[in-house]
């Protein structure tokens, strides 16, 4: 029987939960240091597994002692962004939270692979991995799912045709500097760009780069958590099925598209052991200076957070 854990009870994490639940992937422990959240919204969840016809235990708790033995961890805790706020921005308050709940977490669970939703994601993808100690393939970011979903959403919207014929990919860093690979975007095959023009492309590609500002724009006092807690579920799945997905997803580049010692989204295979592969894909020399430019910005927040939590120990 998988056990999954959930840590940060809010929208994002609890949504994970009732997708994996409802996927009859795992049990779900959900985690949060807010005292009842967790134990609410797990009573909730339970409450619908009749109508939804699974079996999975959904446990709420205050204490890591009832993740013990997870195979997975799903890191969701954190603030959310307000509006006028960038993922940046998050960075020395979720950095603190991140480091102290993947530190408890992996005392519980030392073979787990861990999955990192929180804000700003490539970094706090990286912070987990120094934090744990874990091999590299066993700490794995979010993002890429996210952007991509996001991005062959737009295109359906713009299209017309179902969402289930587009495919596409988005690598970099979850933010402003993430580089959507528009050449290799299809409905059911055949290349986006025989649908629309290069300059409505554009316009897609631009609309995903501000897909999460956009919802907290609309939501003013939140953030986005339907699609963030399915694109998690999803990376789960891929694991405990071990269905050697491809998905983008933020993981360590040790050489790979010629960046070294950062977490940023690139093609990955995902199976039983987590990161099972990178995928190697010849980029465009335009391509590549933007990944690689974005593969800046992230290691340019990780000095920074790096910084920050040594001023945080010294005083």
């Amino acid at each position: 029987m998988s056990k999954v854990t959930v840590v940060g009870a809010g929208n994002v994490g609890a949504t994970v939960a009732q997708y994996v639940a409802e996927k009859n992937l795992a049990d779900v422990v959900l985690v949060d240091v807010v005292d009842g959240l967790p134990q609410g919204k797990g009573l909730d969840l339970s409450q619908a597994s009749p109508i939804h016809y699974h079996d999975r235990k959904l446990e709420g708790s205050n204490d890591y002692a009832a993740t013990k033995g997870s195979d997975i961890v799903v890191i969701t805790a954190g603030v959310a962004r307000k509006p006028g706020m960038s993922r940046d921005d998050l960075l020395k308050i979720n950095a603190n939270i991140v480091k102290e709940v993947a530190s408890q977490a992996v005392k519980q669970s030392p073979d787990a692979i861990f999955i990192v939703v929180s804000n700003p994601l490539d970094v706090m993808t990286y912070l987990t991995w120094k934090t744990t100690k874990l091999p590299h393939n066993r700490v794995i970011g979010m993002a890429g799912v996210l952007d991509s979903a996001r991005f062959q959403t737009f295109i359906s919207m713009e299209t017309g045709y179902s969402v289930e014929d587009v495919r596409a990919m988005v690598l970099g860093g979850h933010g402003d500097l993430m580089v959507p690979l528009t050449r290799f975007a299809t409905i059911n095959g055949i290349p986006l760009s025989e649908f629309l023009s290069k300059e409505k492309i554009n316009e897609l590609v631009a609309r995903t780069r501000d897909g999460g500002a956009e919802i907290v724009k609309y939501l003013k006092t939140g953030s986005a958590y339907y699609a963030p807690g399915a694109s998690a579920a999803q990376m789960v799945e891929a694991i405990l099925r071990d269905k050697n997905r491809l998905l983008p997803c933020a993981v360590l580049a040790d050489g790979h598209y010629g960046l070294k010692d950062v977490y940023i989204g690139l093609p990955c295979v995902l199976g039983k052991e987590g990161l099972t592969k990178i995928v190697d894909i010849k980029l465009t020399d335009e391509e590549a200076q933007e990944l690689k430019k974005s593969a800046e910005s992230i290691r340019e927040n990780i000095d920074k957070m790096n910084e920050l939590l040594a001023v945080g120990c010294a005083s």
